[in-house]
């Protein structure tokens, strides 16, 4: 059984940079040929798909948060993060990380809880 479970602050600045770590127990964040997204959902809005890390160290990311946003990993530690910069009040929603299927990503068969960050000064 793959697990997910998001960790970081919650409470960020506006202009910082959010920080959020997924960690995964049960599964190798490396095994062909899974994908590992970060995906949000801000109050009263629908899922909103943020980027992904894949088996091999790949990153796609959402063009609207692109410029903003960078997925990184640490194998060792079979945990995947990600990096939102020049937060506003607007990056305030839950954070989700989940697993992409293999056989075809962008759809998930494992998610973590989801954490609540608030932008706010």
């Amino acid at each position: 059984q793959v697990q997910l479970q998001e960790s970081g602050p919650g409470l960020v600045k506006p202009s910082q940079t959010l920080s959020l770590t997924c960690t995964v127990s049960g599964g190798s964040i490396t095994t062909s040929y899974y994908a590992w997204s970060w995906i949000r959902q801000a109050p009263g809005k629908g899922l909103e798909w943020m980027g992904v890390i894949a088996y091999d160290g790949s990153t796609y990311y959402s063009p609207s948060l692109k410029s903003r946003t960078s997925i990184s990993r640490d194998t060792s530690k079979n945990q995947f993060s990600l990096q939102l910069s020049s937060v506003t009040p607007e990056d305030t929603a839950v954070y989700y990380c989940a697993r992409d299927m293999a056989t075809g990503w962008g759809i998930y068969d494992y998610w973590g809880q989801g954490t609540q960050v608030t932008v706010s000064s």
